[in-house]
């Protein structure tokens, strides 16, 4: 039990857990993806979430998680809407979310706030003080919906820095999609805002490049 209860608090260091995860895929993971590569190649918005732009307005903002994936992989089915913001322009987005109808429901423990829209969906206002988010937010890309999104290699910064399961699955798939270029660029975002994180970075180019194995011409 306390072998259990240890590991457990290991868990919750983002290191450790990344590390776990790339030791069980190195171990485990096999050639191939199950999936025709015309299935990967696709980008759709089969499900509309609300786009913040006539309410935010001038404020930067942009959509992150698993809705944001979609802009780079084939689209998969979550529950929320992720939008990040830089923590200076909390208070600003918060005066508008309200007066568009937006109810406050509660804090996150990773910084930020959590809403319910009008129509209600559940939106997590992640509010971010890290030194990239204003280079990120102002290099923005679009989902298949139009909304904008993180560039990718932006999103597997968020995504990796966060080192949840799902996140480290996400940004190895996208890896493993992307262009050399879009990976290059990724390198280059880490080498400035996570070097220490450049090895586990490889891994998971690697590991998404065995999951695409030879159907990728």
């Amino acid at each position: 039990m306390v072998e259990q209860e240890l590991s457990v608090t290991a868990l919750a260091d983002p290191h450790i857990r990344r590390r776990v995860f790339l030791d069980i895929a190195r171990r485990r993971a096999r050639p191939g993806t199950g999936s025709a590569l015309s299935f990967l190649e696709q980008r759709m918005a089969t499900k509309q979430w609300p786009d913040l732009s006539s309410v935010l307005g001038d404020i930067p903002w942009a959509v992150i998680g698993g809705v944001a994936t979609r802009a780079y992989m084939p689209e998969r089915v979550t529950q929320d809407l992720h939008i990040l913001i830089a923590r200076t322009d909390a208070e600003a987005v918060h005066s508008r979310l309200r007066s568009a109808g937006f109810e406050l429901l509660g804090s996150l423990s990773i910084g930020g706030t959590v809403w319910r829209t009008p129509s209600g969906v559940l939106m997590d206002l992640v509010e971010s003080q890290e030194l990239w988010v204003a280079e990120a937010l102002g290099n923005l890309q679009t989902d298949p919906q139009g909304l904008p999104v993180l560039s990718l290699p932006y999103l597997v910064l968020i995504k990796v820095h966060a080192s949840r399961t799902q996140d480290l699955a996400d940004a190895s798939r996208m890896l493993g999609l992307a262009s050399e270029e879009q990976r290059q660029e990724t390198r280059q975002v880490f080498a400035r805002w996570l070097p220490d994180v450049q090895e586990d970075l490889e891994s998971l180019i690697a590991l998404g490049e065995l999951e695409i194995g030879d159907d990728r011409p």
